[in-house]
C-alpha cells in the first residue's frame, strides 16, 4: 500500500484525489495548499488532513512513500526538488517545467536522491489513444500514413489566481495545452526528423500553433492545439490516422476503426465521471495513468510508457514549436 499526499488543491489535484480513492494499493493520507480556504474545503471533501508547507507535511508523515504535484508549473522544480530532498517518489503533472534547465535539475535530484519520477502525460494513458499506438505498433492496418492530432478549447479561467494567464508561469496554450499531443507523437512515432510550427502570440503567450512533423519513412504529422477560442467554445481533443489499409478516427464522436472490405468497429470503453469541472468529463486517463505509477511503485518495475526523459524531450520539442512561432 502506497501512502500517497497531493500537494497543490486545486482542478487537478481533485482529479487525482478522486482516482486515489479507486486505487485498491494506494491512500491518499494528507494534502498541501498554501491557502487556508483550500485546505478546509479539501479536508472536509476527502477526509485527511492539510498542512501549509511540504516541511509539515513531512514533519507528520514521515513515512509517506509518494508525494502528487499539482502545483502550477512554475512551481514545479521547486516542489520536485524539496520532496526529492525527503527522499519520497514524485508523480509531477504536466508540463514537466518552463525550461529544460528546470527539467534537467528535476531529473538530477530524483536521481540523486534514488526516488522515482513520473510525469502526468496523461494522454499515453487515454483508452483510445492507448488503442491507436497498438494499432500502429502492430501494424494491423498497415503503415501508419499521416495523422493529425487537434485539441483546442476556451481559455481554461479556472486556475487558482488565473496563473494560466501569465505566460511567465504557464509558458501559455502551447505549453500548458498543446504539450500532450506533442507527447503522444513522440510515444506514437518517436522523435521527429522535422519540426515546422507556425501560430499565434497573445496577451497570454503562444496560444495556439499548427506543427507539421516529419518521420523517417515518410509518416507525417499535423498537429493543432490552443486555447485562443471565445468563452463557452466547447474543449475538442480528436485524431485522425490514416494508414495504409484504414483509417482510425476520433472526431466529436466515439473512436471508429475503418478497414478495407469491412464494417466500421467503435470499440467501447468505460468511463468514469470526473467531477469538478474543468473540461474533461472522463477520469479514465487519470486513472490509468496514476494506477500505473502507483502499480510500479509497488512492483519496483521501471517505468516504460513514460520517463523523465521521455518528458523532457516532449518539452524540448515543445519550445522549438514555441520558438518558431515567436519568430515567425
Amino acid at each position: 500500500m502506497q501512502k500517497v499526499a497531493i500537494v497543490g488543491c486545486g482542478f487537478m489535484g481533485r482529479m487525482h484525489a478522486n482516482v486515489y480513492g479507486l486505487l485498491e494499493n494506494a491512500k491518499l493520507v494528507a494534502l498541501v495548499d498554501r491557502k487556508p480556504e483550500k485546505r478546509v474545503k479539501y479536508t472536509e471533501e476527502f477526509g485527511v488532513p492539510a498542512y501549509e508547507t511540504l516541511h509539515e507535511l513531512f514533519e507528520k508523515h514521515p513515512d509517506l512513500d509518494a508525494v502528487d504535484v499539482c502545483l502550477p508549473t512554475y512551481e514545479h522544480k521547486d516542489a520536485v526538488i524539496a520532496v526529492a530532498a525527503a527522499k519520497k517518489h514524485v508523480f509531477c503533472e504536466k508540463p514537466m517545467a518552463l525550461n529544460l534547465g528546470e527539467a534537467k535539475s528535476m531529473i538530477s535530484a530524483c536521481d540523486h536522491a534514488n526516488v522515482r519520477l513520473m510525469i502526468g502525460h496523461c494522454i499515453r494513458f487515454w483508452p483510445e489513444y492507448v488503442l491507436l499506438k497498438k494499432i500502429t505498433d502492430e501494424s494491423s492496418l498497415g503503415k501508419l500514413l499521416s495523422i493529425n492530432l487537434t485539441r483546442f478549447g476556451e481559455f481554461p479561467s479556472w486556475s487558482t489566481d488565473n496563473w494560466l494567464a501569465d505566460e511567465s508561469k504557464s509558458g501559455g496554450g502551447v505549453l500548458d495545452m498543446h504539450i500532450h499531443d506533442t507527447d503522444y507523437i513522440h510515444y506514437l512515432l518517436g522523435e521527429p526528423s522535422t519540426v515546422s510550427s507556425w501560430g499565434t502570440v497573445d496577451h497570454r503567450g503562444p496560444s495556439q500553433v499548427f506543427t507539421t512533423m516529419s518521420y523517417p519513412g515518410g509518416t507525417v504529422a499535423h498537429l493543432e492545439g490552443g486555447w485562443n477560442l471565445p468563452n463557452h467554445t466547447p474543449f475538442k481533443m480528436a485524431f485522425r490516422a490514416i494508414f495504409e489499409r484504414g483509417a482510425v478516427i476520433m472526431d466529436g464522436g466515439p473512436m471508429a476503426i475503418y478497414e478495407d472490405g469491412k464494417e466500421p468497429v467503435v470499440p467501447e470503453f468505460p468511463k468514469m465521471e470526473a467531477a469538478g469541472g474543468g473540461n474533461i468529463s472522463d477520469l479514465g486517463g487519470y486513472y490509468h495513468e496514476l494506477k500505473y505509477f502507483v502499480d510500479r511503485l509497488e512492483s519496483g518495475e521501471p517505468f516504460e510508457v513514460t520517463t523523465p526523459e521521455t518528458s523532457r524531450q516532449s518539452l524540448a520539442t515543445t519550445l522549438e514549436e514555441i520558438r518558431q512561432v515567436k519568430s515567425r
